[in-house]
């Protein structure tokens, strides 16, 4: 759940708005469904829905979607190329090809995620 999630419990209200379509675009974050309606992301639990407002639409422009509503993804990524190429230069010509593959796939999950981590609490905090 994010900060700027409306929560609806569903023993409330049962509700999805007309022209919503089901999409796999957005982390699920354990939802059984998620739904967009414009720039609204809907996340479907057995409880509850959660609802936030993004402020570009992933399905019209995800290069801008990333940028502005889910940097943190493109960090992550970013330090995982970075950590992953930096340890494949460093070991590429001291060890086997096959430690090297393990050491660099090692470092990009850890830097990746590391990357995504710390760009989603600034990004949360900053809100």
């Amino acid at each position: 759940m994010s900060i700027d999630d409306i929560e609806v419990p569903k023993e409330l209200r049962e509700f999805m708005l007309e022209g919503a379509e089901e999409t796999f675009l957005g982390q699920k974050f354990g939802a059984t469904k998620q739904y967009r309606y414009g720039n609204l992301h809907i996340r479907e639990y057995d409880d509850k829905f959660l609802v936030h407002s993004d402020k570009i639409d992933p399905r019209k422009d995800p290069i801008g979607h990333l940028i502005h509503d889910a940097p943190e993804i493109l960090v992550g990524l970013a330090c995982a190329v970075f950590g992953g190429s930096k340890i494949s230069k460093n070991l590429l010509n001291k060890k086997s090809k096959k430690s090297v593959l393990t050491a660099s796939l090692t470092t990009s999950i850890i830097f990746g995620y590391l990357g995504y981590a710390t760009t989603k609490k600034i990004k949360n905090h900053l809100k």
